[in-house]
């Protein structure tokens, strides 16, 4: 039993030792940070949605994956997470052989965000000028035909959340 014990101990000593972690679950932001506040982005672009659904996935991401509380207000917040659709451009990629129409696209989205300390104005993260990308298909037959877009528009607004809320815990 003493020999089947005493491995298991070694390994979990050598993983402790090593500088081993879970991705994502470092938290570089100052202990004073309680609070974070997502107010509406601004947008340059012809794409009014899509500011609408940035911060409020990014808003689901916080409380889901971070301890902290996000709150309304911006004057009763610890740090404020400011972004904005600097711009949006969406090509086609594949298209259908017998129309010529284009049968998936993708869609490019350029974002400016800053999280600061509300008290100080110390600039906790920064990324002027993050890139996300997502594709979709567009159906090649009109009576079957769904908007996916929207749809696309959505996955991309989840995948935006997780890379911001990652990247201002890890400081990146």
């Amino acid at each position: 039993m003493r020999c089947v014990t005493l491995p298991a101990a070694l390994s979990a000593v050598m993983l402790a030792s090593c500088g081993y972690h879970v991705s994502g679950h470092t938290d570089a932001l100052p202990k004073s940070i309680k609070t974070i506040a997502v107010p509406a982005f601004g947008n340059n672009t012809t794409r009014y949605r899509l500011s609408d659904r940035l911060p409020q996935a990014i808003t689901r991401e916080f409380i889901s994956r971070t301890r902290y509380q996000v709150v309304p207000d911006v004057n009763s917040a610890d740090a404020i997470l400011r972004g904005s659709v600097v711009n949006v451009l969406s090509f086609p990629t594949t298209f259908d052989t017998q129309t010529g129409r284009a049968a998936g696209v993708q869609i490019n989205v350029y974002l400016n965000l800053n999280l600061t300390e509300r008290t100080t104005g110390k600039v906790l993260y920064s990324n002027p000028n993050m890139e996300v990308r997502e594709r979709y298909e567009i159906s090649i037959d009109p009576l079957a035909y769904f908007e996916e877009s929207e749809t696309a528009l959505d996955r991309l607004s989840k995948e935006v959340a997780g890379a911001v809320v990652s990247r201002v815990l890890e400081t990146f």
